[in-house]
C-alpha cells in the first residue's frame, strides 16, 4: 500500500494538470516576447535603409480654448494620430491564436519625430504610454493635446473677425529621403470634419484645410504638412454690449449739435457726453482684444468720433469766451462820458458834460438842464453818434464771427454724420461677409 500512494498521487495530479484550460493570454505574452526580443528601437524600422518610411497624419480640433491676440498666440485642443508602418513587428497570425492587433509601449518601439514648427509653449496631453499594433505591421498611435501655438491675430475686423492659423508638421532631424508624410484621411473629408468640435465656445470653427509642401534648407529637404485652423468670432455678445451702446453715444452727442453754439448749456451737456464716452472707452478697452500690430474698427471710428466731440467742445467754448469779451466791451462805452475828456488847450472837461444827450442816466438829465448852449450839445450828439458807431462795428463783427462759428459747427455736424453713417455701414457689410462664410 505504500508503494501504491505515490502512483496514485501522480495520476492524480496528471489528471489535474490535463483538466486546467491553457491561458489564452499566452499566446498574446509569446507574441510580445517574440517581437521585441530582437527588436531595436533606435533604428528606423525599413529593410530597405534606401526606402522613406511613410507617415500619415490626421487631425480632429476639438475646441478652441484661448486666443490671446496680444500676445499673438492660440490655444487649441486637438486630436492628433500617426499611421506607419513598422517593418520589423509584422506576423502570421495564424501561428499565434489569431491574433491581428496588440498594443505595445511607445517606449519600446521607433517612433517618428514629429513636431509642431508653430509651438510656443510645452504640450500637454494625457499619458498614453501604448499603441496598436496589426499583424501587417502598421501602427497607430492617437492622442488629444493641448497646442499653444503662433499665429498672426489680426482684430482689425473685430467683432466680427475671422482668424487663420497653421500647424504645420514635420520632422526634426529625418530628411525627406528618410521620413515621408502624407493625409490619414481624403482633404475634403478634412476640410469640413466637425463632428468633435465643441460649439458653446466665443469661437466657432469654419475649415482645417492641408497642405503637403517640402521645406528646403541647407540640411536638406523636410516634408511638411500644413493644416490652416479656420475659426470665426461668434460676435453677439460683443454686439450687445458695444456696438449698439457705441452708437446710441454717437447719437446723443449728435443731437448735442441741435443746441445753440453760443449757449452755455451745449458746453454742460457736451462736456457730460464727454465723461460718457471716456466711461465707455475704458469699459471697450477691456473687453477689446489689443494688439500691437493691428488695431481694431471700432476703436478707429471711436477716437475719431472722441476727436470731434472735442472739437466741438473746443469751438462752443471759444465762442462764448469771445461773446462775453465783446459784451464786456460793449458795456464799458456808455461808462466814457462819466470820465471826463480833455479840450484842446489841456483842460480838463467835466464829466458831466459828456453826459448831454443820453437821457437815461440822472446826472445827465441835471446837466442838460443847466447847459443850453448849441456848441455843446452838438458835441455830445457827436459823442453818442461814434458811440453808437462804435456799438454797430462791434455787432457787426460779432454777426460775422457767429456765422464763421455757425458754419464751422455745420461742417463738424456734417462730419459726424457721415462718419457715423460710414460706421455704421461698414459694421453692416463686416456683419454680412460674416455671416457669408
Amino acid at each position: 500500500m505504500a508503494v501504491l500512494w505515490p502512483c496514485i498521487l501522480v495520476a492524480a495530479l496528471g489528471i489535474r494538470a490535463t483538466a486546467t484550460p491553457r491561458p489564452r493570454n499566452s499566446a498574446l505574452h509569446l507574441l510580445t516576447k517574440q517581437l521585441l526580443q530582437q527588436y531595436h528601437k533606435e533604428v528606423r524600422p525599413v529593410h530597405n535603409w534606401a526606402q522613406a518610411t511613410t507617415v500619415y497624419l490626421d487631425l480632429l480640433v476639438h475646441a478652441v480654448l484661448d486666443v490671446d491676440v496680444q500676445n499673438q498666440k492660440l490655444k487649441t485642443s486637438v486630436w492628433y494620430r500617426e499611421v506607419w508602418n513598422d517593418e520589423f513587428l509584422s506576423w502570421n497570425s495564424s501561428m499565434f491564436d489569431e491574433i491581428r492587433e496588440i498594443s505595445l509601449p511607445l517606449s519600446t518601439i521607433w517612433a517618428p519625430d514629429i513636431i509642431i514648427n508653430e509651438f510656443v509653449d510645452t504640450e500637454r496631453s494625457p499619458d498614453l504610454p501604448y499603441v496598436y499594433v496589426n499583424s501587417s505591421g502598421t501602427i497607430k498611435n492617437s492622442k488629444p493635446i493641448q497646442v499653444v501655438s503662433a499665429c498672426s491675430l489680426q482684430t482689425y475686423a473685430f467683432p466680427f473677425d475671422i482668424q487663420n492659423c497653421s500647424l504645420t508638421f514635420s520632422s526634426i532631424l529625418h530628411t525627406v529621403e528618410d521620413i515621408d508624410l502624407d493625409l490619414l484621411s481624403h482633404r475634403e473629408d478634412i476640410t469640413h470634419d466637425k463632428k468633435v468640435f465643441l460649439n458653446d465656445s466665443e469661437w466657432e470653427l469654419l475649415s482645417v484645410s492641408s497642405t503637403y509642401n517640402i521645406l528646403q534648407s541647407s540640411v536638406g529637404d523636410f516634408a511638411q504638412i500644413q493644416f490652416n485652423v479656420v475659426i470665426r468670432r461668434c460676435p453677439l455678445a460683443y454686439v450687445v454690449s458695444l456696438l449698439i451702446p457705441s452708437i446710441f453715444l454717437m447719437l446723443v452727442d449728435l443731437g448735442s449739435f441741435y443746441l445753440p453754439p453760443n449757449c452755455c448749456a451745449r458746453i454742460v451737456f457736451k462736456t457730460n457726453v464727454l465723461v460718457g464716452y471716456t466711461v465707455f472707452r475704458v469699459n471697450m478697452s477691456d473687453e477689446v482684444p489689443r494688439s500691437t500690430g493691428s488695431i481694431s474698427l471700432i476703436g478707429v471710428f471711436f477716437t475719431v468720433c472722441m476727436a470731434l466731440l472735442l472739437l466741438s467742445l473746443s469751438k462752443s467754448i471759444v465762442l462764448v469766451k469771445f461773446l462775453h469779451d465783446e459784451r464786456c466791451s460793449g458795456k464799458e462805452q456808455p461808462l466814457l462820458c462819466l470820465r471826463g475828456d480833455i479840450d484842446g488847450d489841456g483842460s480838463r472837461m467835466d464829466s458831466r458834460a459828456q453826459c448831454a444827450g443820453i437821457t437815461e442816466f440822472p446826472i445827465c438829465q441835471e446837466y442838460q438842464s443847466q447847459s443850453g448852449t448849441l456848441k455843446e450839445v452838438w458835441f455830445q450828439l457827436q459823442t453818442f453818434n461814434n458811440h453808437l458807431r462804435t456799438q454797430d462795428q462791434m455787432d457787426q463783427q460779432e454777426v460775422e464771427w457767429l456765422e464763421l462759428l455757425y458754419r464751422f459747427d455745420q461742417l463738424l455736424f456734417r462730419s459726424y454724420l457721415a462718419i457715423l453713417g460710414l460706421y455704421a455701414i461698414t459694421l453692416c457689410s463686416l456683419w454680412a461677409l460674416w455671416s457669408g462664410l
